[in-house]
């Protein structure tokens, strides 16, 4: 006791000093959590902001094919393709969407091809669509961004570009890749002289086709 009355303004003066340090303390620990809370506060906000900015960002999609009303739509990036499709006016009657990702988000001056019940049928690969695991779609010549497997879009393109070598025209038979003004006249020669083809390989008797060129375009002919 004698120590603590001799002592005690040192003691005053220590206890004063830790309550006022304690007060620093829960001052710099209330002034962390307020800023603290404001940068959450702020992150939510930009959080909002990217979001609404991104329900109203604008994309432009082609869509072709079976559809009802096949054309240019502006529609919202958030948007998939059954969205774009229903825009269209909905499938056709002969329309196939068994290749086509409904699901996808679509993006700006995303192409959208809807093929038909027939197109799919006569790409010979129908029975391997539910085993494809799902790519995105490289297409040839007009990129189908809608179609699951870049394999089965090129089959389908490929027949889609198919002529008749006994009943097509100079401009068609001249679309052929590999064959230009001349060879098609040489074709429409061929069978005018000889009949229609009985099978494609028969093209190789024509003036100008040979077995390599004939490789070459095989898949581009039907008769």
């Amino acid at each position: 006791m004698k120590i603590i009355r001799k002592n005690h303004k040192t003691i005053i003066i220590i206890f004063f000093f830790l309550i006022i340090l304690f007060i620093i303390y829960i001052k710099i620990k209330l002034e962390n959590n307020k800023y603290q809370n404001i940068i959450i506060a702020n992150e939510i906000k930009e959080n909002k902001i990217n979001e609404n900015n991104n329900d109203n960002e604008t994309c432009i999609i082609d869509i072709k094919g079976a559809v009802i009303n096949p054309g240019v739509y502006s529609t919202k990036c958030t948007d998939n393709v059954s969205d774009v499709i229903r825009l269209a006016g909905g499938l056709s009657d002969n329309a196939d969407t068994s290749i086509t990702n409904l699901a996808k988000q679509v993006t700006n001056e995303m192409v959208i091809i809807i093929y038909t019940q027939e197109e799919v049928k006569n790409s010979n690969i129908v029975d391997t669509v539910v085993k494809v695991v799902e790519q995105e779609c490289v297409c040839p010549n007009i990129q189908n961004d809608g179609c699951i497997n870049d394999k089965i879009n090129d089959n389908i393109s490929n027949k889609s570009l198919q002529v008749n070598i006994n009943t097509g025209k100079l401009e068609e038979l001249e679309k052929i890749p590999g064959i230009g003004e001349t060879k098609a006249k040489s074709i429409i020669e061929y069978r005018n002289k000889n009949g229609n083809f009985k099978s494609i390989d028969e093209i190789q008797n024509v003036e100008g086709i040979g077995s390599k060129l004939y490789e070459s375009i095989k898949t581009y002919l039907t008769t």
